[in-house]
């Protein structure tokens, strides 16, 4: 009863206060609704929010986003308030939202992610970047009051198009904030990871946002209903691909595409954002979250893209232990099961988002807190800061695969050792426990002992640690394999095992945490695409193969008294699509291809497989 009353009483101190800061964003700003001409005449409906204040200078904050810049109506504003962006309205920036090219009330012709195109000749010659370009050149020029300088952020597709504006270049953009950006959907974001097809978020979300909108609009559009509310169940009777298409419908061109570019071809390789950061002029701080489901690829990648491809360049990285946008919402103390320190997504706010865009559009403040990399390190719950990342000291030690489901960094001795299971396509081992109809954010971090326990999942184990372990940086994963069909998928997850008497002080929930098995990392790797992303190749049923790829970098500290554990598994359903087990195009596929498969994973002394992990001492 005390608890309930607190909570009550916190949640009622939180709408006050929530309340105060709608009554005083509403009282010191006014709204435009401004349509802005594109260099080949398409205009993009922009929301405009304004200091009453005159006797300033302001500077302009900006979003371009394709999920609608909403509410409509000069006297409806956005809900600035329920989160850190009301600190901006306090330090009196312009604020604007812009629905981009082909999206709600703009006008012209959407296009995914659409090509940055570095070698314009004309008007006609326009992407995300120009649309930026001539967006902030008629604001700095058409708002009253601006001071000229225009900074740029986003989260996840509006991520996207924060990196295309800071390839714009326009001379009054001094800042920009790409943050779990949309980078690349063919190799590790949002749609495929590795070459595999991402099933679940893919037909969830183009089911809806991916229908054709004829003409500018303030309504959304309606998604797929789903006859149950099982999403294992919906997806495993569904069956092929091709099954979903037909749901799907002709109309939607996206989804189209993807079917019909299933390697990585010079389709794809336009639509790598990596490309277009090159000779970058503003300064870049790219967040994201280490146990983002969506784009944690993206934001790791695109900040070394930076770094390799543009090194004159201010820019700086920050990572936490937050889901998809978590850093912009709620506390960041926790994620599913897990607990971290206090009020992680409030300090970056604080301590790095905000001083950083103060110093840059105001001049203001201090940015010496930002270093080169600022991690959140879970296990430890700590903060790390480095002059590089990965960081200078790391070392990427392998970590071999035993007999018996053992790890050690000693190479296996016996002679044609192997763990071996069979991967049934039509039982596929499931990413999550339970029954949930949407994809959980929670995932990432969660219980991994309903897979430890499954035939179709091999599980190894280091002893218990006598010393911690810290990680920093990506994990490979070189696997020797064999399979008894033309193709597979091969799934590795790091996990850290906690002590069996493992308790929270003060738990939150009644979970048992003792032996609490913690996903850190996992990722997948369509076997045909060992070799490479364009040229698929199958595998010779029998004979031993290198399978090796990168995990997304991971922050993780494994403690003293837990232990380290690998499982490696062929599916992860339906979060992954499942792998027919026959070398085919997986989009064309029929469900009479599906088969099992014996997979080999073998840890002998000529043919070890191991996990290189990124020692951080």
């Amino acid at each position: 009863m005390k608890r309930f009353l607190s909570l009550f009483i916190i949640a009622g101190s939180f709408l006050f206060v929530h309340a105060q800061d709608s009554t005083w964003i509403r009282n010191n700003y006014y709204k435009k609704e401004v349509y802005i001409t594109m260099r080949d005449g398409i205009r993009l409906f922009t929301s405009v929010y304004i200091p009453n204040d005159s006797s300033a200078a302001h500077p302009i904050l900006m979003t371009r986003t394709p999920y609608s810049c909403a509410p409509y109506g000069e006297d409806k504003f956005r809900s600035f308030w329920t989160n850190h962006y009301r600190e901006y309205f306090k330090d009196g920036y312009i604020m604007v939202i812009q629905d981009v090219r082909g999206r709600w009330m703009s006008e012209g012709q959407f296009e995914d992610v659409r090509p940055f195109n570095a070698n314009k000749t004309s008007k006609k010659d326009i992407d995300e970047a120009s649309d930026t370009y001539d967006t902030i050149d008629w604001l700095v020029k058409n708002i009253a009051h601006n001071n000229g300088k225009v900074g740029v952020f986003g989260i996840s597709y509006p991520g996207f198009y924060s990196t295309m504006a800071a390839a714009s270049n326009h001379p009054a953009l001094k800042a920009v904030s790409p943050q779990a950006p949309v980078t690349e959907w063919f190799l590790g974001d949002d749609f495929h990871h590795n070459g595999a097809f991402s099933l679940m978020d893919a037909f969830s979300f183009y089911s809806s946002f991916g229908k054709p909108r004829p003409k500018p609009t303030t309504v959304g559009p309606s998604g797929f209903i789903f006859p149950v509310q099982d999403n294992y169940t919906f997806f495993l009777r569904t069956g092929a691909l091709p099954n979903f298409s037909t749901l799907m419908g002709d109309s939607i061109a996206f989804w189209k595409d993807l079917y019909a570019h299933p390697n990585y071809d010079n389709w794809w390789q336009a639509r790598n954002a990596e490309k277009a950061m090159y000779n970058i002029k503003p300064a870049l701080l790219v967040a994201g979250g280490t146990f983002d489901a969506e784009d944690c690829y993206g934001a790791w990648n695109l900040f070394k893209a930076i770094k390799r491809q543009t090194p004159q360049t201010s820019s700086s990285l920050i990572m936490g232990p937050w889901f998809h946008g978590q850093w912009s919402r709620g506390t960041g103390t926790s994620l599913g099961n897990i607990r971290f320190s206090d009020s992680t997504s409030v300090y970056y706010a604080e301590q790095f988002e905000h001083p950083f865009f103060n110093y840059y559009l105001k001049g203001e403040g201090s940015i010496a807190n930002i270093k080169t990399a600022t991690v959140f390190f879970s296990g430890e719950n700590k903060w790390r800061q480095f002059d590089t990342w990965p960081a200078a000291g790391m070392q990427l030690i392998p970590y071999y695969l035993q007999a018996g489901g053992g790890i050690s960094t000693a190479r296996p001795v016996q002679a044609n050792s192997y763990t071996q299971y069979t991967s049934d396509p039509n039982k596929p081992v499931p990413y999550a426990d339970g029954i949930h109809l949407e994809r959980t954010r929670e995932y990432m971090t969660d219980d991994q002992r309903f897979a430890s326990r499954r035939t179709d999942v091999a599980v190894f184990r280091t002893e218990i640690l006598k010393e911690d372990i810290t990680l920093g940086g990506p994990v490979v994963a070189d696997l020797k394999t064999s399979i008894s069909t033309t193709d597979a998928d091969f799934v590795v997850k790091l996990i850290d095992v906690f002590p069996d008497d493992f308790k929270y002080d003060n738990p939150e929930s009644d979970y048992p945490m003792g032996g609490y098995q913690m996903l850190v990392r996992g990722e997948i790797m369509r076997g045909k695409f060992r070799k490479s992303f364009e040229h698929p190749e199958p595998f010779v049923p029998g004979k031993p193969a290198e399978v090796k790829f990168t995990l997304p970098d991971v922050a993780h500290t494994f403690k003293k008294g837990h232990r380290l554990m690998i499982q490696v598994q062929s599916s992860w359903f339906p979060l992954m699509d499942r792998n027919p087990q026959k070398f085919v195009d997986i989009y064309k596929a029929k469900d009479s291809d599906f088969q099992p498969s014996v997979i080999r994973i073998y840890h002998a002394a000529g043919n070890a497989s191991a996990i290189y992990l990124p020692v951080i001492k």
